[in-house]
């Protein structure tokens, strides 16, 4: 019935938009794959597209190929990658999903002695302020995920690497630069630069504003923790960011951080692995190697 190449036929269809260029993606002749698809739907007994004009329309049986040429697909690209390494003797591939924005300059620290350990690994790292790494994890599409707001999921693994403190950034000229900690209330005139991420997603609305019904007179968004930092130490606003991270700039800008309410905001670094790759020795060291840095 199905087989691989109709998963592909379907997926290069809705990526090209016509058969002629699904067909030369798939180094077919037209005749070749409109034949594989018509001896399908034979099988199926059921339409798998339609045509409107020079387009086509998938069907709901194709629509439902899709799906399932969406998921699996990557798998397959994943595991004929894995197999093609083993087979030149190298030792694999370690794609990084961050959902942890400000992690960036730890992650640096993690990958340098890595790779001086494993020199046969290629690292690419993915962050996007819109990716949808839990996703992708699952799709084969990343190997790790890096974030401190775990989803769990069956299929995943997360284990805690390091702790830290989630604090408020402020000037040295800020009126609330000596307070020991800062109330809910304290914000209200405040404008609070964070990164392009949606508010309920922030700790400092999720965890701090929202429960006492506060808020800041206006949220601004920035791309980049420098320009972020640069615009809180010239007065321009506060932001919320890893103490940790707020150490190593406050050595070098005139900013200081500050604990959100008397108990301060708690988090932790998680790694993201799928379960059944908990024992490869390159993933379970990158793993040992993100727990002793920090």
């Amino acid at each position: 019935m199905l087989d691989r190449i109709h998963l592909e036929i379907l997926s290069a269809i809705k990526e090209q938009g016509t058969v002629t260029k699904a067909a030369d993606s798939l180094h077919l002749t037209q005749s070749a794959l409109s034949h594989s698809i018509k001896k399908l739907e034979a099988q199926l007994g059921t339409k798998i597209w339609e045509k409107e004009g020079r387009s086509l329309r998938l069907t709901g049986a194709g629509q439902r190929v899709l799906t399932l040429a969406n998921r699996v697909l990557p798998q397959f690209s994943h595991t004929e990658l894995l197999l093609n390494q083993i087979a030149k003797g190298q030792m694999g591939s370690l794609r990084i999903g961050m959902e942890c924005h400000p992690c960036y300059q730890w992650l640096l620290r993690v990958i340098q002695p890595y790779l001086e350990r494993w020199p046969d690994i290629d690292i690419d790292v993915k962050q996007e302020f819109q990716f949808g790494a839990l996703g992708a994890l699952l799709n084969y599409e990343i190997d790790v995920l890096i974030t401190p707001d775990p989803l769990f999921k069956a299929k995943v693994e997360y284990i805690p690497v390091f702790d830290f403190e989630h604090r408020l950034v402020v000037s040295e000229s800020h009126k609330l630069v000596n307070e020991d900690y800062v109330l809910p209330q304290q914000l209200s005139d405040e404008v609070l630069l964070s990164y392009p991420v949606e508010p309920l997603r922030l700790d400092i609305f999720s965890q701090f504003l929202n429960p006492a019904k506060c808020t800041v007179k206006k949220h601004k968004n920035i791309e980049t923790t420098e320009i972020m930092l640069q615009m809180v130490a010239a007065g321009r606003g506060v932001c919320a960011l890893p103490g940790w991270l707020v150490d190593e700039y406050s050595k070098s800008m005139p900013i200081k951080s500050i604990r959100f309410g008397e108990k301060g905001i708690n988090k932790q670094i998680f790694v993201g692995i799928r379960k059944d790759e908990q024992n490869i020795d390159y993933l379970s060291d990158f793993i040992n190697q993100a727990k002793n840095t920090k």
